[in-house]
Formats: C-alpha cells, structure tokens, sequence
C-alpha cells in the first residue's frame, strides 16, 4: 500500500506550472495540530481557506481568526463547522486537504531509549518479548492509534508528518521525506511524510553542506515547519491537487 520514494530526483513534479491563481476554486485546507501556522500561513497566502488547528492557542503575533483551539479529532472525522479563536463560526463543505502534524515524543526513533528506562512490563512484539516502562509503553500505543486517526482522516488528500518512527512503533513505511535544506535553508532536519492521493515533495534549491538543525532542545521549536519549506509544501500540493480537480471539473 506503501512506496517509499526517498529520493526526490526519480519523482515526478508537484504541478508543472507556477502558483495558480485561487481566488476562483480556493481549497478547504486543515492543518492538524499546528500551533505555529506556518503551513497554515503559506496556504493562505495563495487564498486558500486554510485554518490550524492544535490543542494549543496559536502562538504570539499569529491569526487567530485562521486558528482552531481545541481537540483535532472532530474535524479529521470529517467535522466542517467551527469556531475560530477569534469567536467567528465558520461552515465549510469540505476538507480538500488535511496535513496532520501528530505528536511524535512517544514514536520517534531518537525517543525509543526512554522506553527501556525504568522497565516495569513485558510485551509481545513480532513474537519476541521486550520488558519495556509501562507508561512509556501506553503513551506510545495512543500516539500511534492517533497517528492513523490522521492517515485516515476524512479528506480526499492527506498528508501526515513524522521524524523517523522507532522500530517498536510499526508504522508503514514512509512515502517520502523532505529536508528544509532543500529550499534553500541552512540546516538539514530530514522530516518523513505518509501521503494518501499526493506526490513527494520535490526539492528547489539544495544549500551547500548544511548544518543539522539543533537550535533549540524544546520540542514545540524544533518541530515547526521552516517558512521556506511550507511554502514548498502549500505551492506543490496546491498545484497537484488543482490540477487534478480541473481534469474531473472542480467538484
């Protein structure tokens, strides 16, 4: 069900042309658990309908009036009727698009270790027993039911954003992965991507021997999507999924 397309020159292009005009069929774009409306932003700047969504108000000096404070669970089910934090209620048709950005602490690869810490509890695991810290177990089982919550979101595009999974995880396979490097950004933070009905993302401008981005070690900021790569992803996915549409007649 999954190909991994790791290397973005054997891949074909987002959309041939530049950014369309939108303004006639804007799309209905959520993006889930972003706090920091960096896709969120990129999107609206092409006039799509674009709103974030996290359980978190979104940050300092952002858009309220783009911005959903509360649970993410409603809309990836298929919910269109919300109130943003500015107070205006808001009914869509659709989603178009949903890119879902879900916590990673308790799946990814660099995390695994805490999972042996402090080891309370046996698991079965492809027939061979880990004793693993139960509450770290439990965290990660939820994590991961709420990462295919988002793969299988009711949206006729979806993409949903990881760093590399731990093995114990058994997430399929990524489709691709884009760096921020590939657009131009000084630091390199190789980020995976499961998608459903889209094409990987396509690199622009490779900076020469970039740095790996350790900037800050909280996880809120060094989670946030570069500006440079949102745009990437708003512009090429944009595109595609226009492109498909003209060709059935803009539903």
């Amino acid at each position: 069900m999954y190909s991994q397309t790791l290397n973005p020159q054997n891949s074909r292009p987002c959309g041939r042309r530049g950014a369309h005009t939108h303004k006639k069929h804007p799309l209905n774009v959520l993006i889930a658990c972003e706090e920091s409306q960096a896709e969120c932003a990129a999107f609206r700047q092409l006039a799509h309908n674009a709103f974030s969504c996290d359980i978190l108000p979104c940050r300092h000096g952002g858009h309220p009036e783009w911005h959903i404070h509360g649970d993410v669970s409603p809309y990836l089910a298929g919910k269109t009727t919300f109130i943003t934090s500015d107070g205006k209620r808001h009914s869509l048709s659709r989603w178009n698009l949903i890119i879902a950005h879900p916590p990673c602490t308790y799946l990814c690869k660099v995390g695994s270790q805490h999972l042996y810490k402090n080891p309370d509890y046996w698991v079965c695991v492809s027939g061979s027993m880990k004793y693993v810290n139960r509450d770290r177990w439990f965290k990660m089982i939820a994590a991961r039911s709420f990462f295919f919550e988002c793969l299988n979101a009711q949206a006729d595009y979806i993409a949903v954003e990881n760093p590399i999974p731990m093995r114990l995880a058994d997430l399929p396979p990524a489709d691709c992965f884009a760096c921020p490097s590939w657009f131009g950004v000084k630091y390199t933070k190789k980020t995976l991507y499961w998608l459903k009905n889209l094409p990987p993302i396509m690199a622009q401008y490779l900076y020469p021997n970039p740095k790996c981005y350790v900037d800050s070690s909280r996880g809120k900021y060094r989670s946030r999507t570069f500006p440079q790569l949102a745009i990437a992803i708003a512009t090429q996915w944009s595109n595609y999924i226009l492109e498909n549409y003209e060709q059935q007649r803009f539903p």
